[in-house]
């Protein structure tokens, strides 16, 4: 990297960072700390929303996504303007009534203890697993741009994060995420810009549109009916609907954002501008993606986008160089062929030709790439065979001009630091409300409870490290955060839901019937071929089910 990118990328962090820290100083309380102040304005809770779901895996592995894929991730999040109205019409107004710290101190007044110390266990395992997630997007960033140990990366980045989770509790990070988001969406609005003034100058943006259309890019709506295929219209109106539901109505790291404003009104604010802006958003970012798969049908690309795994193949095994002869070759039959499209497309003569063309040597390219991954592994069973993940960090390393490069590193990082943070605020303060205090030290002072806390924080901080060291071997990051989350997701928020609509339904068998549930959804997980967003519907279908199932022959306390 250049001088200009160092300075750029340095400088954005820290200037974010000392905001932060400057607005909100140490806590001197541990409801601040735990709870941030309560007086949160809606933007700041909408930003804050949106910065925790958005970590550095969304700008590292969604362009990707939308490389290999096109638009059709979408789907996934058409759930979430309808999860964010239901929410703010239903569980939001609940929790300011019963004035909890936590989604799960609600689960003992509704229910007892055993249900929520179980809710908040099932979040802290899925949620120290997702943190772990987070970091590893950027340490693989770091280590494939500088060249160092991906292990000893990792460890740096986990531990820049602990520390400043650890300095102001929920306040600093609600504070610090308003900028780090402006960051965010500026820096790839600048990506896009200039992806776009990159492809050729006789391409217009509808031509481009059109040409990745040909290659089925820009299908963002399957509206197939198949449980097997991963996004469509049904799983992410359905599925989607009930993960969004999950995250934002029962995630600590998520009510921890909202709870924390000056009032109902502003939460609900906050939670709607999140659903307004979502699906845009991701978009934008799939669309990222396709138009660099667009700039590479003009353009030469490497047969595989993780450089480093490539240079240990070329040493070790020849046959390489013959793939990559015939990825070049098909590349340049591949620009040829594009622009006799482009001359069609205006004229109208054999147009369909050509886009059949195009068709059959994508596939042809395919089959070589399929080629280099097996040679990657081949070469070394421990190596990560999909480039995926690495399709924009090669473009933008590659192509971008200096201090953008510095930008959009700073746009990874600080997503990987506003997520991670709020995952750790969120495990620290459930650790400390949902078991210490409740079931520990019930006399637990204000100063003693931020170094609980702290500790919490600093212990789920490690977990989630070395979490990462082993998250860098998965095939898409971005996918593996919503699968993990798919499969506790859908049982928590069937508890809730029994919690508030099923007035009769009692303790034990909501704990019974939530354990069953989550134990199908594992077992799907590992013996089915269903959709991961399923899972949610299955989960939460399951505890509503096995509760009124189990409800009349489990004998009601008695009482003198």
């Amino acid at each position: 990297m250049s001088t200009l990118d160092w300075v750029v990328l340095v400088g954005t962090i820290v200037a974010i960072v000392a905001y932060g820290l400057r607005r909100t100083r140490a806590p001197k309380n541990a409801s601040t700390w735990l709870r941030g102040g309560a007086d949160a304005k809606w933007y700041t809770i909408g930003l804050s929303i949106m910065a925790t779901q958005a970590s550095a895996i969304t700008f590292l592995s969604t362009p990707g996504q939308g490389f290999e894929d096109g638009l059709g991730f979408v789907q996934f999040y058409f759930g979430v303007p309808i999860a964010m109205v239901l929410l703010s019409g239903t569980i939001v107004p609940i929790y300011y009534r019963t004035r909890v710290l936590t989604a799960y101190e609600y689960l003992e007044q509704r229910f007892d203890l055993k249900t929520r110390q179980l809710t908040a266990v099932i979040f802290l395992l899925q949620r120290g697993l997702g943190a772990g997630l987070s970091i590893s997007a950027p340490a693989i960033i770091v280590s494939a741009v500088m060249g160092w140990s991906l292990m000893l990366t990792t460890l740096a980045l986990g531990l820049v994060v602990i520390v400043y989770t650890v300095s102001g509790g929920t306040r600093a990070v609600n504070q610090t995420q308003q900028l780090q988001m402006a960051v965010m969406l500026g820096g790839m609005l600048a990506a896009l810009g200039f992806i776009f003034s990159s492809l050729p100058a006789s391409l217009s943006f509808g031509d481009a549109v059109d040409l990745a259309g040909v290659f089925g890019k820009m299908k963002a709506v399957d509206f197939s009916p198949r449980l097997e295929t991963r996004y469509t219209f049904w799983s992410g109106l359905t599925g989607g609907t009930f993960v969004a539901l999950a995250y934002f109505g029962t995630d600590q790291s998520q009510v921890q954002r909202y709870l924390s404003g000056e009032s109902l009104t502003q939460s609900r604010l906050g939670l709607l501008f999140n659903g307004l802006l979502k699906i845009p958003m991701q978009l934008m970012i799939l669309l990222v993606g396709v138009l660099v798969f667009v700039f590479f049908q003009f353009n030469p690309s490497p047969v595989f986008f993780n450089q480093a795994e490539l240079e240990t193949v070329r040493a070790a095994a020849p046959e390489l160089a013959t793939l990559e002869g015939r990825h070049a070759a098909l590349t340049e039959q591949k620009r040829a062929v594009a622009e006799q499209w482009l001359e069609a497309r205006h004229t109208g003569n054999e147009l369909a030709t050509h886009e059949q063309r195009l068709r059959a040597l994508e596939q042809d390219d395919k089959a070589v790439r399929t080629e280099v991954r097996a040679l990657v592994k081949k070469t070394d069973a421990h190596a990560n065979a999909k480039d995926t993940d690495y399709v924009f960090l090669s473009f933008v390393m590659q192509r971008f001009p200096q201090g953008l490069v510095g930008l959009l590193l700073a746009v990874i990082l600080l997503a990987a630091m506003s997520a991670t943070a709020s995952a750790l605020n969120a495990l620290g303060t459930t650790s400390v409300v949902d078991f210490w205090k409740r079931s520990v030290e019930p006399t637990l002072s204000d100063e003693r409870g931020i170094a609980v806390a702290r500790a919490f924080t600093v212990g789920w901080g490690v977990l989630a490290v070395a979490f990462a060291a082993f998250a860098a071997q998965l095939d898409n990051l971005i996918q593996a955060v919503n699968i993990l989350g798919s499969i506790f997701y859908g049982p928590m928020l069937g508890v809730f839901l029994v919690g508030f609509f099923f007035k009769a339904a009692r303790g034990t068998p909501v704990f019974i019937a939530t354990l069953l549930a989550q134990a199908v959804v594992i077992a799907t997980f590992v013996a089915s071929d269903i959709g991961f967003l399923w899972y949610n519907v299955i989960g939460c279908a399951l505890v509503v089910f096995f509760t009124l199932v189990l409800e009349p022959f489990i004998a009601r306390p008695s009482t003198t």
